[in-house]
């Protein structure tokens, strides 16, 4: 089990060894908190995509996942993420060309930099993992379907929200209180955030900690 284990994070690393430093940074220069990002996925993929929004959202940055009952219209300016391994994923395509249509900037996050989904987009973003289409000596993984993809996506996604949150100043402190798992208002009187349902004056606060007085209204 253990030389399985070891086989696995050897696949994983010599992935990552090949994802261009410089294609990272073409993605970085397209993303500031000043532009709303939408992200697409589907399937295993779609989950790392997903876990990509939130950590986008911890670091300051306004995103949604296209799909989603409150995800708004896209609008010319907006940043567009797809994310598939075989850059062939029906609604991850057309929601990129429609994209495109737009006026957004599209970033390709693929396995194949001459899919259908990379041809669409102006930046590409290659992981080259094994998927599930891969066969023969394409595969390259002792691993099921698309494992090594979905494996070396998530590491390169959370790598990439590490990057830009060094660029943009944003401590891990700053994203804590932006995590889901904590509810934090902003109070415009005190200029702090304080977290719902923490100790203030002895009580466990579990509403707007401040009083009816207070103009703070602000979730963060």
């Amino acid at each position: 089990m253990v030389e399985v284990l070891q086989d696995i994070m050897q696949e994983i690393e010599d992935v990552i060894d090949k994802v261009k430093d410089e294609e990272l940074q073409a993605v970085m220069a397209e993303l500031d908190k000043s532009r709303r990002v939408f992200v697409a996925g589907e399937g295993r993929s779609g989950f790392s995509a997903r876990g990509f929004a939130m950590r986008l959202m911890h670091i300051g940055y306004t995103v949604y996942f296209v799909g989603e009952t409150i995800t708004p219209a896209m609008q010319a300016g907006d940043v567009f993420i797809g994310v598939s391994g075989s850059g062939k994923s029906a609604s991850v395509v057309n929601d990129a060309k429609k994209a495109k249509d737009v006026g957004l900037t599209v970033i390709a996050v693929t396995s194949k930099p001459e899919s259908p989904l990379a041809e669409a987009a102006k930046t590409v973003l290659v992981i080259p993992g094994t998927v599930k289409g891969d066969t023969g000596e394409a595969r390259g993984s002792i691993q099921l379907l698309s494992s090594l993809f979905d494996q070396s996506l998530h590491i390169t996604l959370d790598a990439l929200c590490l990057l830009l949150s060094r660029r943009d100043h944003t401590a891990n402190e700053n994203s804590n209180k932006k995590h889901t798992g904590k509810r934090y208002i902003y109070c415009f009187k005190k200029k702090e955030g304080i977290r719902i349902g923490q100790q203030i004056n002895g009580r466990n606060e579990r509403k707007n900690p401040c009083n009816e007085n207070c103009t703070c209204s602000k979730t963060q």
